[in-house]
C-alpha cells in the first residue's frame, strides 16, 4: 500500500515549534538537577506525561494539517506560546504557578482542537471524541493547579489516565498518517533534546575551573550524547519509517504510530532528562564520590533511554531489542563505581556504550563486507 498522502517534509515552522517544546525538557532537567529526589522525579514524570501527549498531538496535527495559511500559523504560534508558558511555570507547577501551567495547557488543547477541525473529514470525525477528552484532561490539570494537596496530584494523575483512555475510545483509524513526515518530526525532537542536553551540561562548566578532570568529563559527556544519538539514528530510524509506510491496515498503522512514536518515545525523552542530570552532577567533582541518587541518575537515565528504544523497536518488530536490554542492564551495573569516583562510572558507561555499538555493528559490517567482495568479483576489477 502506498503512502496515503504525498511525501512531505517537516516545515521550518514545525522545527521552530519543536525548539520551544524542548525548552520544556530543559526545564524538567533543571528542576530535577536542583532537587534530585524521588518526589521531584515523580513530578517530572507527571509533567512530561501530559506535555508529551500534547506535543505528540501537534505532531499528528501538522501531519494532517500543513501550517500553510496565516490562520493556521497564527494558531500554531498561540500553541507555541502555551508551551513556552508551561515551560516557564514548570519549576513551581505544583506550587504557586500551578494556575499558569493549567491555563497554558488548556490553551494548547483548545488550539489543537481548533486546528484539527480544518483537517479532512476523517480527522474531524475522530476528534468528536478525542477533542472533548483532551479538553477534559486539560481542565483536570488546571483544577489541580488551583486546589491543595492531595487533590492536586490526584487530579494530575487523572489527566494522563483520561488521555490514554481517549486513544482507545476514539476512531484512531480515521487519522491519515504520512510516514516520512511523522517519523522525521519525532526524530527531530529527539535530536534537539539530545543537543539541548549538551547545552544544559555545558552551562554548568561556566561555574568551574577548566582543569584536566573537567575537560575529560566534558568529552565523556559528549560521548554519552553521541551514543544516545547512535542507538536511535544509526539506521533504525529509516527502518522504522519503512515499517510504518508499509503497514496496510489503517487501524494498525495508526495504533503503531501511537504506541511506537507516542508511548515508547516517552521513556526515550525521560531518559535524556535524567541522564543529563547525572552528567551535570559529575562536573566539578570528577574524582569525588557521587551519592547513590546521583550515580543512579547517570546510569539510570541512559538505561531508561535504552529501554524506551527497545520498546520502540519491539513495537515495529525490528532487530536490536535484546541488545538494548542487555546494554541497559550492564550500564546499571556501573552504578557502584560512581560511589567510588564519579569519573570511574562515567568512563565505564562510555566503554559499555562503545562496546554495545561495536557488537551491534559487527553483523552489519560483515554483511557490507560480503556485499562489497561480491560486487568486486562481479566487476572483475
Amino acid at each position: 500500500m502506498a503512502e496515503p498522502t504525498p511525501a512531505i517534509r517537516v516545515s521550518t515552522l514545525e522545527l521552530f515549534f519543536d525548539l520551544v517544546f524542548v525548552f520544556v525538557i530543559t526545564q524538567l532537567a533543571e528542576s530535577l538537577h536542583e532537587h534530585l529526589a524521588w518526589s521531584t522525579l515523580g513530578n517530572v514524570l507527571l509533567i512530561l506525561a501530559v506535555v508529551w501527549w500534547m506535543y505528540s498531538g501537534y505532531a499528528w496535527l501538522t501531519n494532517a494539517v500543513a501550517p500553510n495559511s496565516t490562520t493556521r500559523r497564527t494558531l500554531l504560534l498561540i500553541g507555541m506560546a502555551g508551551f513556552l508558558l508551561m515551560a516557564l511555570a514548570i519549576p513551581k507547577a505544583f506550587g504557586e504557578y500551578g494556575w499558569l501551567f493549567g491555563v497554558s495547557y488548556l490553551v494548547v488543547n483548545v488550539v489543537h482542537t481548533l486546528l484539527f477541525r480544518t483537517a479532512g473529514p476523517g480527522a474531524r470525525q475522530a476528534l468528536r471524541v478525542l477533542g472533548p477528552l483532551n479538553i477534559l484532561a486539560a481542565l483536570l490539570v488546571l483544577a489541580g493547579g488551583l486546589v491543595p494537596e492531595p487533590w492536586r496530584h490526584l487530579l494530575w494523575l487523572a489527566a494522563p489516565a483520561v488521555q490514554i483512555t481517549s486513544s482507545y475510545v476514539h476512531k484512531i483509524e480515521m487519522h491519515t498518517i504520512s510516514a516520512g513526515h511523522f517519523t522525521e518530526r519525532h526524530g527531530l525532537v529527539v535530536i534537539i533534546a539530545i543537543g539541548e542536553s549538551i547545552v544544559a551540561v555545558g552551562t554548568v562548566f561556566t561555574h568551574v575551573h577548566l582543569g584536566f578532570p573537567e575537560i575529560v568529563v566534558a568529552v565523556l559527556g559528549l560521548c554519552v550524547s553521541y551514543y544516545l544519538w547512535w542507538f536511535y539514528f544509526a539506521g533504525d530510524d529509516a527502518r522504522a519509517e519503512h515499517v510504518l509506510a508499509h503497514t496496510d491496515n489503517p487501524r494498525r498503522r495508526a495504533r503503531l504510530a501511537l504506541q511506537a512514536w507516542g508511548y515508547a518515545h516517552y521513556p526515550i525523552l525521560l531518559g535524556i532528562v535524567i541522564a543529563s542530570v547525572g552528567i551535570k552532577r559529575t562536573v566539578g567533582q570528577a574524582f569525588e564520590r557521587l551519592d547513590w541518587a546521583e550515580a543512579l541518575a547517570l546510569s539510570g537515565g541512559i538505561a531508561v533511554y535504552l529501554l524506551g528504544h527497545a520498546a520502540f523497536l519491539a513495537q515495529l518488530r525490528l532487530r536490536g531489542v535484546y541488545h538494548r536490554l542487555a546494554c541497559a542492564a550492564v550500564v546499571l551495573a556501573t552504578i557502584p563505581l560512581g560511589h567510588l569516583r564519579a569519573i570511574l562510572q562515567l568512563v565505564a558507561v562510555v566503554v559499555v556504550l562503545v562496546g554495545a555499538a561495536i557488537i551491534e555493528d559487527i553483523p552489519e559490517v560483515r554483511r557490507s563486507g560480503s556485499t562489497a567482495i561480491g560486487d568486486f568479483g562481479r566487476t572483475g576489477t
